[in-house]
């Protein structure tokens, strides 16, 4: 069956360019935003290596224990500058690796996604699964609306090429927020598919 393959593929994709544009904007945007864009590009990448597809770079045994760590301590960081949304995505990736370290996870050989899609019964626990699954549909559907210009403002020809506006009706620095924001939505739509391919 290949659609855990191309889902696999597609999510490696996702996350990586969101990483990978996330932390050439933390060079050139004001100096306010760059660190949550680095991390926002960190966590993209991170996320990337972790749905690369077994079937074509093999994990070694120890790579759910590196998740573990990185994102552990990544998830801490955020908490202790209270940052909860970077936190809960963090803890998520833990989650998940630790999900990917048990033997009941499949380590099938098909990789991260294919594990958890190919494994014989429900892996992890359904509850925290569901919670989590929940969170992120409603942060990618709030960040997501949030995206849109507002009507009254395009009405007003203070749109994209509005003074300043950028599109998104906050002034100068609207542009890394909303980058923030996609780059956030584009990250939560990757952490549904992999919560769902559990």
């Amino acid at each position: 069956m290949h659609q855990p393959l191309l889902a696999g593929w597609l999510l490696v994709l996702l996350c990586a360019g969101a990483g990978a544009y996330c932390l050439a904007r933390a060079r050139t945007g004001p100096a306010a935003h760059r660190a949550e864009l680095r991390g926002e590009g960190l966590m993209a990448l991170g996320m990337a290596a972790m749905a690369l597809p077994a079937s074509v770079v093999a994990p070694p045994a120890w790579s759910p224990w590196l998740f573990t760590a990185v994102f552990g301590a990544a998830g801490l960081w955020a908490l202790a500058r209270r940052h909860l949304h970077h936190a809960v995505g963090a803890w998520a990736m833990v989650y998940m690796a630790l999900v990917m370290a048990l033997p009941a996870g499949g380590m099938d050989h098909s990789g991260p996604m294919g594990a958890m899609a190919h494994a014989a019964s429900p892996v992890g626990v359904p509850l925290l699964t569901g919670l989590l699954l929940a969170y992120f549909t409603v942060y990618v559907i709030v960040t997501g609306v949030r995206l849109a210009p507002a009507t009254g403002a395009v009405a007003d020809g203070v749109g994209p090429s509005g003074a300043g506006s950028n599109g998104l009706g906050a002034g100068a620095g609207a542009e890394p927020v909303g980058l923030l924001r996609a780059c956030r939505v584009a990250m939560g739509i990757g952490m549904l598919a992999m919560l769902l391919a559990m």
